[in-house]
């Protein structure tokens, strides 16, 4: 499979020398620099029967489901009832499960 540069030498050559540039005034400007060209690779043909869309497609953001701000929103509620069963159980001194009728404790209840 041939594979082709996704980035031209030259935005290579120009982001090299801003990096050497900025990497030489945080170590002091001496100077000595190794150079490392990093480059993203692509495949340079698509397998049978796949076409490459015509325009790219203009996806919306979702306002329902599994956004960023209900993720948030889930882990904030999580947190504040995970630390309002610890303070009713320290008040309590019982667990939750204890305090609603269910037996717990026993285990298997196995002679050892």
């Amino acid at each position: 499979m041939a594979t082709l540069p996704a980035v031209s030498t030259k935005s290579l050559a120009a982001f090299s020398s801003a990096k050497d540039q900025f990497l030489s005034k945080k170590l002091g400007g001496n100077g000595n620099l190794k150079r490392s060209v990093a480059f993203r690779v692509r495949s340079a043909k698509l397998p049978p029967g796949v076409e490459m869309p015509k325009i790219e497609p203009k996806l919306t953001a979702p306002s329902l489901g599994f956004t960023r701000t209900a993720e948030i929103w889930n882990s904030r509620a999580c947190m504040i009832g995970l630390i309002g069963t610890f303070i009713v159980e320290l008040i309590f001194h019982k667990g939750i499960l204890q305090m609603i009728g269910i037996d717990v404790g026993k285990g298997l209840d196995l002679p050892l």
